[in-house]
């Protein structure tokens, strides 16, 4: 299975989704769960309301078009951006003609980015806790 090494557990294990090695979809494809493509889509992919969701691109899969997924782990070719608030694993194969901005990213040797890669800070809301918390007045002797 993809993303498997040695001493490690695959993430995935249930495959909610397959799009099969002879399968081409053309439209944008949203989905919750697991994803696994082994054909083509063209078009849009993204997840809704699922933030451990993964997407899981086989080497001969191929996407035309802009991924947004929590989780993917991508060893075929995606042409358009990719936007992983979660984990992105990028294995051997993997050739990305995009951006990629992600969280956490994992690289193995002879992955191919053909794009700029870009950190995402996960968002956190303790300074606006703070700022609520904190009186104008007090606010104004800190600065």
């Amino acid at each position: 299975m993809l993303g498997r090494k040695k001493g490690r557990k695959a993430r995935s294990t249930r495959v909610d989704t397959l799009i099969g090695r002879t399968t081409t979809v053309k439209g944008d494809l949203t989905f919750a769960g697991s994803l696994h493509v082994e054909g083509t889509i063209i078009g849009n992919v993204r997840v809704e309301n699922d933030e451990s969701a993964i997407l899981v691109l086989d080497e001969d899969g191929m996407i035309e078009g802009d991924v947004d997924v929590p989780n993917l782990i991508v060893n075929g070719m995606v042409q358009g951006d990719i936007f992983s608030g979660g984990h992105a694993e990028l294995l051997p194969k993997a050739r990305i003609k995009g951006n990629v901005y992600y969280s956490l990213i994992e690289m193995a040797v002879g992955s191919e980015v053909n794009g700029s890669l870009v950190h995402r800070k996960e968002e956190s809301n303790s300074s606006v806790e703070y700022l609520d918390k904190v009186s104008p007045a007090e606010a104004g002797k800190k600065s």
